[in-house]
C-alpha cells in the first residue's frame, strides 16, 4: 500500500518565515517574473492587528505610538486576552501581529486615522485608517489594538533556493517601476 503523493502543492497560500522563526500564512494574490526573479504579492491569510500605545507629546498632547517589537512581548498576553473576548485569537507571527477570528464590521465611530511620518508624491502626509478591536492597560499604560482598513499587502521574492524572502523597503524603491508595470498589466 503506498501513499498517493501527487497531490499538487496549493499554489494559492504560502508561508513567511522571519529570523526568529515565526510564521505567516499568507494567500497570494498575484506572481510574477521580473529581472529573472519571481515576485509574489501576499496577503496574511488572518487580520494584521497593529499595538498602539498612548503618550503624552512635547505639547502634553496624547499621540498614538507604535509599541516597539521587543515591548510587545511584554503586553502580548494582556492584548491576547482582551481580543478573545470578542472571540479574535492574537497570534505572534512574522512580519505582523495577526489575529484569527471574525472581525466586527468597521464602524465610524470605531475608526480611526493615523498621519504616518511619510508625505506622498504630492507632499501631503499619508494617512493610514484602522479599526479599533479593543484598548486594555498595561503598567498604567493604555495601548489599543487596532486592524488596518486597507489590506496589508507584502512584496516576497523567491530566492535560488526557492525560500520566500520579504523584499525589503530599498530593493522595493529599485524595482518599484517594473513592478507598478507588471501590477498595471495584472489589472487590465
Amino acid at each position: 500500500f503506498m501513499a498517493d503523493n501527487t497531490q499538487p502543492i496549493d499554489e494559492s497560500a504560502v508561508v513567511l518565515t522571519d529570523d526568529a522563526g515565526r510564521f505567516l500564512p499568507c494567500q497570494v494574490e498575484q506572481s510574477f517574473q521580473l529581472n529573472g526573479r519571481e515576485y509574489l504579492l501576499l496577503l496574511p491569510i488572518d487580520a494584521p492587528i497593529e499595538i498602539f500605545v498612548w503618550q503624552q507629546g512635547d505639547d502634553d498632547d496624547d499621540i498614538l505610538m507604535d509599541v516597539e517589537d521587543e515591548d510587545i512581548d511584554q503586553i502580548f498576553l494582556t492584548a491576547k486576552a482582551v481580543l478573545a473576548e470578542q472571540n479574535l485569537m492574537l497570534q505572534r507571527t512574522a512580519i505582523t501581529l495577526t489575529a484569527a477570528g471574525e472581525l466586527p464590521e468597521p464602524e465610524e465611530d470605531n475608526c480611526l486615522t493615523l498621519e504616518l511620518d511619510d508625505l506622498d508624491e504630492a507632499g501631503n502626509p499619508v494617512t493610514e485608517e484602522f479599526q479599533i478591536l479593543a484598548t486594555c492597560f498595561y503598567e498604567d499604560e493604555e495601548y489599543t489594538l487596532c486592524t488596518p482598513l486597507d489590506p496589508l499587502l507584502i512584496f516576497a521574492n523567491r530566492n535560488s533556493s526557492g525560500t520566500l524572502e520579504v523584499v525589503t523597503p530599498e530593493e522595493f524603491q529599485l524595482i518599484r517601476g517594473g513592478l507598478e508595470e507588471k501590477l498595471f498589466d495584472l489589472l487590465e
